[in-house]
C-alpha cells in the first residue's frame, strides 16, 4: 500500500512538474524572494514568435519552382549563404539588389542581410533540413549562375 501511495504521490510531482512549464519572459516576470523584480514589457507579436516550432512538411521542389512552406525553426535552421563582401558602401548595395532579385524570382523564402564587421551578408534563411538546403541551393544555382561560385549552406547556428 505505501508503494502505490509513494508511486501516486511521484506521478502527481511529475505531473505537476510538466504542466507548470513556463516561457522565459513568464519565468523572468515571476517574483522571486531575495533576488528583486524585473519586468519585462513586450508586443505580443514578440512573445508569440518565442520558441515557435514550425512544420516544414509541405516543402517541395517541382517543374523548377521552389513550392515552400518555409516558416522558422527554433534556432534559426540552416541557410544559404548567397553573397558575402567587405566594401562597405558597395558590398550592401549589392547585398541588396541580390535581395530584391531572389525576392522577385522566389517570394516564398526568407532572407537576410546583415552586417558582422567587416562583411555584409546576404542568407536565404530558415530552412528546416539539410536536404532541404541543398535543393534550395541548386535551384538558386539554376536560376542564378552569376551568384552560384559564392553560394554555399550554412549550418544552424552560425
Amino acid at each position: 500500500m505505501k508503494k502505490g501511495f509513494y508511486l501516486f504521490f511521484t506521478f502527481c510531482l511529475f505531473a505537476g512538474h510538466t504542466f507548470a512549464q513556463k516561457t522565459i519572459v513568464e519565468d523572468i516576470n515571476t517574483t522571486k524572494w531575495g533576488q528583486g523584480d524585473v519586468k519585462v514589457m513586450q508586443d505580443e507579436t514578440i512573445q508569440n514568435r518565442i520558441a515557435i516550432r514550425y512544420d516544414n512538411s509541405e516543402d517541395s521542389i517541382e517543374d523548377g519552382q521552389i513550392r515552400s512552406s518555409s516558416t522558422p525553426i527554433k534556432g534559426g535552421g540552416y541557410k544559404i549563404q548567397v553573397f558575402m563582401g567587405n566594401d562597405q558602401q558597395q558590398s550592401k548595395r549589392e547585398a541588396e539588389s541580390k535581395q530584391a532579385q531572389i525576392k522577385n524570382a522566389y517570394p516564398e523564402l526568407q532572407t537576410s542581410i546583415a552586417f558582422n564587421s567587416p562583411f555584409w551578408r546576404l542568407r536565404v534563411i530558415n530552412i528546416a533540413t539539410k536536404e532541404d538546403a541543398q535543393s534550395i541551393l541548386t535551384e538558386l544555382k539554376k536560376q542564378f549562375p552569376s551568384f552560384g561560385k559564392e553560394m554555399y549552406v550554412v549550418p544552424p547556428n552560425r
